[in-house]
């Protein structure tokens, strides 16, 4: 695709996001969208974004477990930039009217105490790399009408990134059983859904190893101190009205946030 169409989609996409309202898939309105030219605009707007004084401060897979998979219709997972902007306080009250069409997920979060990057990075690097997990709320939103996505149109979405909150209980890994540890998303304090961290690629430091290893194709190496969500360990929630959210990891932390109108 010429440099004039994918510049044209992320201003298109940018546009949606400023004046909250959805948009046909990119696929439909630019058919020749394909991967690759998904994420040059992905990083455009990133770009575009830092340009005007934000901040990159991670990455982020998606659809990595099989139940977001089938959810939203996606056979791969997805995966997109951390921007300063996209992260909000626990405890907060988030204005629903603010996103299009919001999911909550829950997921661990780790942070970066070394450099990961480059093919053949193994979860042994991965270990190695991460300082802390923290439990974190993803709340993804799609520009695109309807959620109606095929995989060059989250990438070019960056993701589908909404808004992301960190908890307050950093564990190293060695305090911690990723490989099945029980999380329980909870609105106005009634269980909506649970799963377990081996759903996310049998544990989510597998998912790490396989972002570094896919984003090595576009030279994208992740830095000390950066944050790197691995996907949720349940499907996602539709989050349609004002309330409280809480998201636990059992034995680990729980965060939580409210809705308003």
């Amino acid at each position: 695709m010429t440099t004039t169409a994918l510049e044209e989609i992320a201003g298109t996409l940018r546009a949606s996001r400023l004046q909250g309202q959805p948009i046909a898939a990119p696929t439909e309105t630019w058919p020749f969208l394909d991967v690759d030219a998904a994420f040059a605009v992905q990083k455009i707007n990133v770009s575009h974004a830092v340009e005007n004084g934000d901040r990159l401060v991670g990455y982020k897979l998606g659809n990595i477990a099989k139940v977001m998979q089938d959810a939203f219709g996606l056979d791969q997972p997805d995966y997109g930039h951390l921007l300063a902007s996209s992260f909000a306080y626990e405890g907060t009250t988030l204005k629903l009217d603010t996103f299009i069409e919001p999911f909550v997920e829950l997921e661990p979060a780790f942070v970066l105490k070394g450099h990961l990057g480059g093919r053949n990075t193994t979860i042994a690097d991965v270990i190695n790399a991460i300082d802390y997990a923290l439990p974190a709320i993803e709340i993804i939103d799609s520009r695109v009408k309807n959620w109606a996505i095929g995989l060059p149109d989250t990438l070019a979405d960056n993701g589908s990134t909404g808004a992301i909150i960190l908890g307050g209980t950093p564990r190293r890994l060695t305090d911690l059983n990723l490989r099945d540890t029980r999380g329980v998303l909870r609105f106005n304090d009634r269980e909506v859904i649970s799963g377990t961290t081996g759903n996310i690629l049998g544990n989510p430091i597998a998912a790490l190893a396989w972002l570094v290893n896919r984003l090595s194709d576009y030279d994208v190496e992740f830095e000390p101190g950066q944050v790197i969500l691995p996907g949720s360990c349940l499907q996602a929630v539709p989050m349609r009205e004002a309330g409280r959210w809480s998201g636990t990891f059992e034995g680990w932390g729980t965060i939580e946030f409210d809705v308003a109108p």
